[in-house]
This record gives structure tokens, C-alpha cells and sequence, in this order.
């Protein structure tokens, strides 16, 4: 099985399909990289694509030292991976906690992204919610070391923004439960307590955000009610980024909707790679309605 090195020496077990332009996806908190199976069979046969687990999800190496945790180093882990797999440059797909590592890819390292994506990014976001965000992190990181990810994944599985998908697809869902509760115990409490719980707010970023000029697409789900506030603020902050709400959906977008979040992935690159996903014209700022000057 192939690895990567990353900065700190934790090995890095990630997964390549087909050839062209790269693409890494990097999975939410509940994910692995098994997550991204509908993309692999949409993308793999025209680019090459990449998968990986996070540290703290096996077969990748579980260090058991809460400092070996960060958001910092969540997007240095991906840089790994795209020098272990010889790519410069790749467009990176990011779900939720992936997300989050995405964006701080084109902020750390800007020259290694053709594009970002985004999606379901937002819990904790806001600094009036940082402290809730925190201390329901800590309470799930104590009951996977409680009751370990089998007896745990159940319940954390069906959370508000993850019904939408259990009651589109049942079987799909019951899968994504299953392969969460296969999960490392203390990698996942460590990476709640390390990554999760620590990681910057969004709106401390503001400036930061401002100078990125990676081309974005954000997404969100209409059901994912904790990420639409951060969405917006990404979208009106991010100089070169666009906004994708898909309806009646939820927190697990990339399996709830593969087809939608497939095309406008697809669509996204294709404007990315044409140059026709350009920052935002200032002129499309300002005032509702152009009165202009009183006639004579």
C-alpha cells in the first residue's frame, strides 16, 4: 500500500485511480477514504484522482499524542500526500472537516491548488457558536473512548444534517453508519479535541481570506442549517469564489446528491481549467438599482 510522509513522520496511506489532471478529495471527520467511492467512479476514467485517510484513521497511522493534531497540520498532511504522489498542482475537493483543511491549503500553500471545493463547511465557524462547537467536540471525543466507534457511530451518525441522507437512502446511509463505527477510538478523539475543537474561526481569517485567490466553490446543503451562515460569509469574503446551496439537503453531500455534487464539481473544473473562473468584478458590488445623475 502506498504512503505518504508527512512533516512530522506519520505515514499517510492514500490511493490513486486513473490519469489526467489531478484531483484529491479529503474526507469529513465521519468519512474515510472510502467516502468518496461515487466520485472515484465519476472522475477516475478522464483524471487521475486521489484519496487518502487522515491521520488518526487507519490504515494511515494513529499517533497518540494530542499535539500530533491540528488544523495547520490536517493541510500539510495534503501537501504530503500530493509530493508522495508526485502532483505540483491538483484541484482539492474537501467535505466539512475536509473542507476546512481544503480551504487552509490555498491559504498556506496557494501555489499547490488549481481550484478548491469547498462543501459543508461552517460548525463552529462563527465565534459566537466557537464554544458550543468546542465542548460538544470534547463530549463526542468521550464517548468514542467510552464506548469505542462501534457503539458510538450509530448515534453519531444520525445527527440533524445527517437525516436528510438516511431518509433518502436508507441502505446508503446504513453503510456510511457501519464504515464510521470501523473507525480508530482514539484517532477520532483525538482528532475531535486536536483538529475539531481547535482549529481557527473563519471569521478571525477575514483578511487572510480577502488576499486568497485560489478559484473556490463553496456548497452547502439547504439542510445543513450550521453551514449556510459560513457559505455566505465565504462567498461575499473569497475574492474568486462562487456558491452552490443544493435543496432539500444535508451535511453528507457528496453521497446524499453524488450526481449534483458530481456535475457541479465537473463544472467547476472545467470553468477552472478554461480560465473562464475569474475574481469577482467590483462592479457587481454596491446599491440594488443604478438611478444615475437627474436628467436636465
Amino acid at each position: 500500500m502506498p504512503y505518504a510522509t508527512a512533516t512530522d513522520g506519520v505515514r499517510l496511506f492514500y490511493e490513486s485511480q486513473g490519469s489526467g489532471p489531478a484531483i484529491v478529495w479529503v474526507h469529513e471527520f465521519a468519512g474515510d477514504h472510502r467516502s468518496w467511492e461515487p466520485q472515484l467512479r465519476h472522475f477516475a476514467p478522464h483524471r487521475r484522482c486521489v484519496v487518502f485517510a487522515a491521520r488518526g484513521y487507519p490504515p494511515s497511522d494513529v499517533p497518540h499524542e494530542l499535539q500530533a493534531y491540528s488544523q495547520a497540520q490536517a493541510a500539510d498532511d495534503i501537501v504530503s500526500v500530493l509530493d508522495a504522489a508526485g502532483i505540483e498542482r491538483a484541484h482539492i475537493v474537501g467535505l466539512s472537516m475536509g473542507g476546512f483543511a481544503t480551504l487552509h491549503v490555498g491559504l498556506r500553500h496557494p501555489a499547490r491548488a488549481r481550484s478548491l471545493v469547498v462543501a459543508g463547511v461552517g460548525y463552529g465557524a462563527h465565534p459566537d457558536e466557537a464554544a458550543e462547537f468546542q465542548a460538544l467536540s470534547v463530549a463526542a471525543a468521550q464517548q468514542f473512548e467510552a464506548l469505542g466507534s462501534q457503539a458510538y457511530a450509530p448515534t453519531y451518525a444520525a445527527g440533524p444534517a445527517r437525516i436528510p441522507y438516511q431518509l433518502k437512502n436508507p441502505q446508503g446511509w446504513a453503510e456510511f453508519a457501519a464504515r464510521l463505527g470501523e473507525h480508530d477510538a482514539t484517532g477520532a478523539a483525538l482528532t475531535l479535541r486536536g483538529v475539531q475543537a481547535r482549529r481557527p474561526s473563519l471569521y478571525a481569517l477575514r483578511d487572510d481570506l480577502r488576499g486568497l485567490q485560489v478559484p473556490t466553490l463553496v456548497v452547502a446543503g439547504d439542510q445543513d442549517d450550521l453551514t449556510l451562515p459560513a457559505s455566505l460569509y465565504l462567498k461575499a469574503t473569497l475574492p474568486a469564489a462562487g456558491l452552490l446551496v443544493l435543496p432539500r439537503t444535508g451535511h453528507t453531500i457528496n453521497l446524499e446528491e453524488p450526481e449534483a455534487f458530481n456535475r457541479a464539481v465537473a463544472d467547476f473544473i472545467a470553468a477552472v481549467e478554461a480560465q473562464r473562473w475569474t475574481p469577482r468584478d467590483p462592479r457587481t458590488r454596491g446599491p440594488a438599482m443604478q438611478v444615475g445623475e437627474p436628467q436636465a
